[in-house]
């Protein structure tokens, strides 16, 4: 695959190398660093990797299984993570956060046929974790006591006879042949810095009891991985999660219920806590009838009642909206500010192509002039971790289309057509000065992320 456009590596490696040494030294220089311990802040990042392909879709496909894989391999090939993962580890090494809690982390899987070797085609947590070494501030997955801090969430094998997809392109060097048998895991995982690797004290990784089933073929299980790294002094338990997204209408969310185990399960844990991820909520939800829904989240309903104006941890309906769980059970949201459109952190194409060309209008009126229409992703602290400052967190990933961390993608006729027809839409906006024309560019994956500087404020811990 060509067109591909990537950081020149000695210069990401050399800035990784800097904001790593200010990072480790703290800003006082190394004695004032060894001597106060305590007030030393530390990062932490939660990014959603991307599967690389739209499960709503593959979902409309089924029961016709040969369809829907092939739609999704199609989807991944374009999405390419092999030149995704150095842009997503570029913006890694930029900030060089302590812990890393990434979502989707996803291990694609074929097989020349059903009694033959089973090989990894795409494994994202390694390959991002050969792109941050690549960039100069590796990282390796958190682990203690011979466990690492992953939860390998749910996975479809592949399937002899159903889910057979052709890619001469990527098979013809490994099998021989224009085809191949595959199938996906999708994980959470955890990482840590490779300085701090010796600092993790405990990791483990659970599933959530609710889980959606798609019969016959597999069980949606979610859960999260967690680490106890020793940061700032003390020790702090980190955790990962992806929430559910897939609804029904006057059901109470999967992800509400999830959300609900994940806060009783962390209660009585009384160290300084960081939980980030994709939890699949806006403070929005569930959207009122007639409410702008372009992203399709959960809709009000006699079991999800609809947000009362202003809600405060306190007053929001929380049965179907898990920021608010969270929230309700004492975790304070980081930032930056959910209610401004600035932030919202989910909105593009599906073959990453920029903004969603069915949204882009909705999130123009919204105030997000990159596709943006719903914010997901969070980082959530408790006992006595607080942001270092107010103007500390941020979205990542979020730029386009002039950002280094996109990347020139013409995979697919898609991927131009889709460039340029939203580029088109932000020139006569007055957003652009002129539209993209005969190329695709594209986001390192369809999430932005959230990084903070954050400190521990001793004798607030429970």
């Amino acid at each position: 695959m060509n067109g591909r456009s990537r950081l020149g590596r000695a210069g990401v490696a050399l800035a990784a190398t800097a904001a790593l040494s200010l990072s480790l030294l703290g800003a006082q220089g190394p004695a004032a660093a060894k001597g106060n311990q305590n007030a030393k802040p530390f990062e932490a990042m939660t990014q959603n990797l991307y599967l690389g392909a739209d499960v709503g879709v593959a979902l409309d496909l089924l029961p016709d299984v040969p369809a829907a894989a092939q739609f999704m391999w199609d989807q991944v090939a374009a999405t390419d993570f092999t030149a995704r993962a150095p842009k997503l580890a570029g913006i890694a090494a930029r900030y060089a956060p302590d812990v890393i809690g990434l979502q989707e982390a996803t291990t694609w899987r074929c097989q020349k046929n059903a009694w033959s070797p089973v090989v990894d085609i795409y494994n994202f947590t390694d390959q991002y974790l050969e792109a941050t070494a690549d960039a100069g501030v590796p990282y390796v997955v958190a682990e203690a006591g011979g466990e690492q801090a992953f939860n390998p969430g749910f996975s479809i094998g592949p399937i002899p006879g159903l889910s057979v997809v052709v890619d001469p392109e990527t098979f013809q060097p490994i099998f021989e042949q224009d085809f191949a048998t595959c199938g996906f895991q999708m994980a959470d995982a955890l990482l840590v810095r490779a300085d701090l690797a010796d600092q993790v004290t405990a990791v483990g990784q659970n599933d959530y009891d609710r889980a959606l089933g798609i019969p016959g073929l597999v069980d949606i299980v979610r859960g999260y991985a967690w680490a106890d790294v020793t940061v700032s002094g003390h020790d702090t338990r980190f955790v990962t999660t992806h929430l559910e997204s897939l609804w029904t209408f006057d059901e109470v969310t999967a992800a509400g219920d999830q959300s609900r185990q994940l806060a009783a399960e962390l209660a009585d844990v009384t160290k300084p806590m960081v939980v980030m991820g994709d939890f699949n909520s806006d403070p929005r939800d569930p959207r009122p009838a007639g409410a702008p829904n372009p992203g399709g989240q959960p809709e009000a309903s006699d079991a999800c009642p609809a947000q009362p104006d202003d809600p405060t941890p306190d007053t929001a309906s929380t049965e179907c909206n898990s920021y608010w769980v969270m929230r309700n059970a004492g975790y304070t949201d980081i930032g930056p500010d959910v209610d401004d459109p600035m932030n919202y952190t989910w909105g593009s194409d599906a073959e990453l192509a920029g903004p969603d060309s069915g949204r882009i209008a909705s999130a123009l009126d919204m105030g997000n002039p990159y596709g943006f229409t719903d914010r997901l992703d969070y980082i959530f602290v408790k006992n006595g971790v607080q942001t270092k400052s107010k103007n500390s967190p941020e979205i990542i990933g979020n730029v386009w289309p002039d950002s280094p961390d996109n990347w020139t993608c013409e995979n697919t006729a898609n991927q131009i057509e889709n460039t340029e027809e939203v580029s088109q839409v932000l020139t006569d906006a007055g957003l652009l000065d002129a539209p993209i024309l005969g190329t695709g560019v594209c986001f390192p994956t369809d999430h932005a992320g959230v990084v903070s500087q954050l400190r521990i404020v001793p004798g607030q811990e429970r």
